[in-house]
């Protein structure tokens, strides 16, 4: 067995070294290796497979952090879209503010609304301009429809306005088409006001506008206040039932006008 050994290892030794050295050999040894590559294929095969399937993980994992980054992406632009479209909005509303400013002859003072009345009964808002820009109580307050109400509280650095709609509020108006005077209430709805003493056989009409008639001075005349909504006529009152809405954005307005006739002046200019 050993003397086997030695003579198979003698000749292997034998063919090694012509191997290098005789040009026959060589292109067995090509010859051969055709027949010997799907062997190193199939034996390099699990190994294959063991990479594609890592860079499968891998880029599946990629895949889902690059779906999670470009999530959180969507949703900040959504959120800086909204907020864009709130800011073109407000900037909508300010230009109608001072395109409304650019028609009156009077002076006017944007400020802003910082509060509104806790109490349902009450139309108040509370707004960012006091005794320091000027204002007075009873100065008419307005935004870019019409006539919002009026000053009646004043710090040095804000002020109360009540509303055309509070019940407690009433100013003088005339209907636009005929110069009929009449005083509008407030009935304490936000969207709804009264005219009273209206004689039934008077001309007043639905979709008539209402302005500030200027008289009793606090309000100048000309301000729209509102349009006529309903005219009821009941043959045994004296009376019609006339009922108009408010042009001003009571409940969305964010800037209001502070109006300052041509007779007075902002303290501090």
């Amino acid at each position: 067995m050993g003397s086997r050994l030695l003579i198979f290892g003698g000749l292997a030794l034998v063919l090694i070294l012509l191997g290098h050295k005789l040009e026959f050999t060589q292109q067995l040894r090509g010859q051969l290796s055709v027949i010997s590559t799907p062997f190193y294929w199939l034996v390099d095969v699990p190994s294959r497979l063991s990479e594609q399937f890592t860079g499968m993980l891998s880029s599946r994992s990629e895949l889902q952090a690059e779906n999670e980054r470009l999530q959180s992406e969507a949703m900040i632009l959504n959120a800086k879209l909204q907020k864009y479209v709130e800011l073109r909005a407000e900037n909508v509303r300010l230009r109608e503010l001072m395109n409304s400013a650019e028609r009156l002859s009077d002076t006017v003072v944007v400020a802003e609304v910082i509060a509104v009345a806790t109490d349902p009964n009450r139309h108040k808002l509370v707004v960012d301009k006091g005794s320091r820009n000027g204002a007075f109580v009873g100065q008419p307050v307005i935004d870019a429809n019409g006539l919002v109400g009026q000053i009646t509280e004043v710090g040095a650095m804000h002020s109360r306005v009540l509303l055309v709609t509070d019940s407690a509020h009433a100013l003088p108006v005339r209907v636009s088409r005929n110069g009929l005077r009449a005083i509008a209430e407030g009935t304490g709805l936000i969207n709804e006001l009264t005219l009273t003493h209206v004689a039934a056989t008077t001309d007043i009409q639905v979709g008539d506008l209402l302005v500030s008639s200027g008289l009793g001075g606090r309000f100048p005349a000309g301000y729209p206040v509102g349009e006529v909504t309903s005219v009821l006529v009941d043959p045994g009152k004296p009376f019609a039932e006339v009922k108009a809405k408010p042009l001003a954005e009571l409940d969305r307005s964010r800037n209001v006008l502070l109006v300052f006739s041509e007779r007075q002046t902002i303290e501090g200019e």
